[in-house]
């Protein structure tokens, strides 16, 4: 996704050694592998001798822990790590993650991918109780759940047990403790969690390639609801709260948040992008020249719709992989600005020829119209624009940065008129039985409510987008 498009995921990774070592290193490796789920802020908690150190800053992974910084960070037997674009709370370094505790029972540093959808209300819940935030994310409000829990529970795992029952919406969490590295998914399962064999040890990630990037295998996926442990037994698992609702797993993970070289929940991430473009072209056919992406997650379904078409497949755009993903651009000036200094169109590929055109998705349009225009520019005969995931008319409450209809241009427009504002010739989306379809993997539910307006937990009225920080109260919608 590009400028005019919304946020993505936070990544989460974490490690455990039963030996001292190079934790820090490791984490951030997988970091690097991660760092296309958020580009905002990235820190690492180690634990050292039961002793937990953490640094986090605002920026990139390479920009936040150079050598030397990485030097600063004792070797130890678990580290955690974040990168972070926020769904919940403005962008600045105080909620950056890991979020580090001190309390009565010890210490811990927690970091969060997802939104829970009763944050403000557990928020306000514990506030009533003499609670103290100093951040706006949710990820605090989590923490200070198992906090609570944790004055009662014989054990950490056991107070994340117990603060699972009060948590609603998605989570994918690493914890460390001075003694235990935990993860857990919520029951629904709406983020992805990894396990993989590190040596002699294991770590989490948010998704497989993170595993490659440390040589570690991967192992298996955390169930939804599954707390797993590594601790100095090995590994074991808690399964409460497994088993007792259908999957809800995040479709979008699919279609653009997640690497193409990820495996999620046994779904290959490349094998469903190519899946949609074939969808794509047996649902909306038409006489073309040529077949081209925009990169990056667009390449796969476009390589799809070229192979079910017999259209030749071309390489339209050359991608300035020195720009991060310019929608987190924090204005839209700069993200209108930034998307010509980096995508740029190649003429021979596109000139005076008919182009299908395929995309990830349109949110508000004013990306796509852009794209079409340097298409255009560049002697593009014909642009037929072809989307690989259905039109978008609905908030998400689950970690994507989408809160209000008025910025859908789905919800505003037909199709015929969204392709003439963009300035396509025509406008295709995936249909929505497809979704179910973009893999043969055994997911057992996906979560589409951003299409469909099914949600399968209640969600809160509709919001303002940083309630929190400007003390706003909910919006009825």
């Amino acid at each position: 996704m590009r400028p005019g498009k919304w946020h993505e995921e936070c990544g989460v990774f974490g490690v455990y050694s039963p030996t001292k070592t190079d934790v820090a290193g490791a984490v951030y490796m997988g970091l690097y592998a991660l760092q296309h789920r958020g580009q905002e802020s990235c820190g690492i908690a180690v634990n050292d001798a039961g002793v937990i150190t953490c640094h986090k800053e605002l920026g990139l992974v390479g920009e936040v822990f150079d050598q030397n910084r990485l030097a600063q960070l004792e070797q130890g037997r678990m580290a955690i790590g974040h990168v972070r674009y926020g769904t919940t709370g403005q962008k600045n370094v105080a909620n950056a993650q890991p979020l580090m505790v001190n309390h009565i029972k010890g210490s811990m540093a927690l970091a969060h991918n997802g939104n829970l959808t009763n944050a403000a209300a557990l928020r306000e819940s514990l506030e009533l109780t003499g609670a103290i935030f100093h951040t706006t994310s949710d990820t605090e409000v989590i923490a200070y759940t198992v906090t609570k829990a944790r004055l009662t529970q014989p054990s950490i795992e056991d107070a994340v047990c117990a603060a699972m029952g009060q948590l609603a919406g998605a989570y994918s969490l690493v914890i460390v403790s001075p003694q235990k590295l935990i993860a857990t998914r919520d029951p629904l399962g709406f983020r992805p969690l990894c396990i993989g064999k590190w040596g002699d040890g294991w770590c989490f990630a948010s998704e497989s390639c993170a595993l490659d990037s440390i040589g570690a295998s991967f192992v298996r996926d955390v169930q939804p609801g599954e707390i797993v442990i590594a601790g100095d037994g090995g590994l074991r698992s808690i399964k409460m709260h497994c088993g007792g609702e259908k999957m809800a797993f995040c479709v979008f993970e699919l279609i653009y948040f997640a690497r193409p070289d990820s495996v999620l929940d046994g779904a290959s991430v490349q094998e469903a992008r190519q899946r949609a473009g074939a969808f794509l072209a047996r649902e909306h056919p038409v006489e073309a020249d040529v077949v081209i992406g925009v990169p990056d997650s667009g390449l796969d379904a476009a390589l799809g719709y070229a192979q079910q078409s017999g259209i030749p497949y071309g390489v339209g755009f050359i991608k300035n992989k020195y720009i991060g993903r310019t929608f987190i651009q924090p204005t839209q000036s700069q993200r209108e600005r930034d998307v010509r200094l980096k995508l740029n169109p190649i003429t021979s590929a596109v000139q005076g020829k008919r182009v299908v055109l395929i995309d990830d998705s349109i949110v508000r349009g004013t990306t796509s119209a852009r794209i079409v225009r340097l298409l255009r520019e560049a002697g593009a005969k014909e642009v037929h624009m072809r989307v690989s995931a259905p039109p978008f008319r609905h908030p998400c409450y689950f970690g994507t940065d989408i809160d209000s209809r008025e910025n859908l241009i789905a919800c505003q427009h037909t199709i015929p008129e969204i392709a003439q504002i963009i300035g396509a010739d025509s406008l295709g989306f995936l249909g929505l039985d497809d979704v179910n379809h973009l893999t043969d993997a055994p997911v057992s539910g996906f979560c589409s409510a951003c299409f469909t307006g099914e949600y399968p937990v209640p969600v809160p009225a509709e919001k303002a987008k940083y309630r929190f920080e400007q003390k706003l109260p909910e919006q009825e919608g």
